[in-house]
């Protein structure tokens, strides 16, 4: 630069319209994946029907979310598309949001004293079964503690806000969050199975699922693989686990603080309101709205159908994420862990609802 000339700043203006631009590829490809599931199910059961042949009815769910793997473990998804891709979260939050006009607040209710007990014996049950094979593997105290809260609380969402509150390495959170991926790819091709072969009831299974399964859009993804009337279920019980997250980051982060290896926790409330899931009160909001009579007939029907929609894009956005080889690049035994104690969850959740099933006619 010659002397004497003023360097003027460069200054980037509309940021955020920008990064919603960017969002609109990624977006229009979760959509279009969505849709080609739906098509996908439609087609083969207008083509079974017309030429009268029988075959297993395989929702548009699961087609999302094997047109999805099939793209991103194949071609990949270009960096053009990763933005809108990533919003997922979003449309998953908001279409549980949206699920709660068709639920009135008694059966929420209803649901969360039954759910509310064993989501605390599940939180036991994991926290114990992770730890003591965090142990037994070797794996680093801080990396047993994500994967303990993923495996209890709710998969990748518990793992990123744990990470920033114990000052874990950002290594160890790319482990824990692969291996919870990875068992999440897994309980949507296992747990339907499973289910049908015991012959659970929609309202059990989706219970177990909700208990079992730790990320928000897979637990959700298997309950509505099993039925509609499942799927329901799934998310409330799972939004019962997600209600916990607080209070189990704010109990990890007071230990590492103890330890000398964590910031010390100051202001307790505000901490809590900072890593609540906000998404929970959306959805308490609009099932007392519903249960008020707020909404007319139609207009509880055109909530219904946008949750589907929002939905449709989240069971995209979990094939599209999930690339089996980065996953298989971050080592073997947070995995085994992971592995080991997740099946060993998944049978205590499942005798415990089954359990429930007798006592309570679920």
């Amino acid at each position: 630069m010659a002397q004497g000339t003023l360097a003027l700043p460069q200054v980037q203006t509309f940021g955020p319209v920008n990064k919603i631009l960017r969002t609109i590829p990624g977006i229009l490809l979760l959509a279009a994946i969505g849709y080609l599931g739906k098509f996908a199910e439609q087609s083969i059961n207008a083509y079974a029907k017309a030429h009268h042949l029988h075959v297993p009815n395989i929702e548009y769910v699961l087609w999302a979310i094997v047109i999805g793997l099939v793209v991103s473990n194949t071609i990949g998804v270009p960096e053009v598309f990763r933005p809108g891709v990533l919003t997922y979260d979003f449309w998953l939050k908001a279409g549980i949001v949206l699920l709660g006009a068709r639920f009135l607040l008694g059966d929420v209710l209803k649901l969360g004293g039954i759910s509310l007990s064993l989501v605390i014996l599940e939180l036991a049950v994991a926290f114990t079964l992770m730890t003591i094979l965090g142990r037994w593997f070797g794996l680093k105290p801080k990396l047993t503690s994500l994967l303990a809260v993923g495996s209890a609380v709710c998969g990748v969402s518990a793992i990123i806000a744990t990470k920033g509150a114990i000052d874990a390495d950002d290594e160890d959170s790319s482990y824990a969050i692969a291996a919870i991926l990875a068992l999440g790819a897994l309980a949507l091709f296992t747990f339907p199975l499973i289910g049908h072969g015991l012959h659970l009831s929609d309202h059990a299974y989706g219970l177990w699922a909700g208990l079992a399964v730790d990320n928000t859009a897979e637990a959700t993804a298997a309950g509505a693989l099993y039925s509609d009337a499942a799927g329901k279920i799934a998310v409330l019980a799972k939004t019962t686990r997600n209600a916990m997250i607080g209070f189990v980051v704010l109990g990890y982060a007071i230990y590492w603080a103890s330890k000398g290896q964590a910031k010390a926790v100051t202001g307790k409330a505000a901490f809590l309101w900072q890593k609540f899931p906000k998404f929970v009160l959306g959805f308490l909001l609009v099932s007392l709205l519903a249960t008020w009579g707020v909404f007319s007939k139609d207009q509880l029907g055109s909530l219904a159908n946008l949750s589907r929609w929002a939905f449709l894009l989240t069971f995209a956005g979990v094939g599209l994420r999930t690339n089996f080889r980065e996953l298989k690049a971050q080592g073997l035994r947070p995995f085994l862990v992971g592995a080991i104690g997740e099946v060993a969850i998944a049978i205590v959740t499942l005798g415990l609802v089954m359990g429930a099933a007798k006592v309570f006619q679920l």
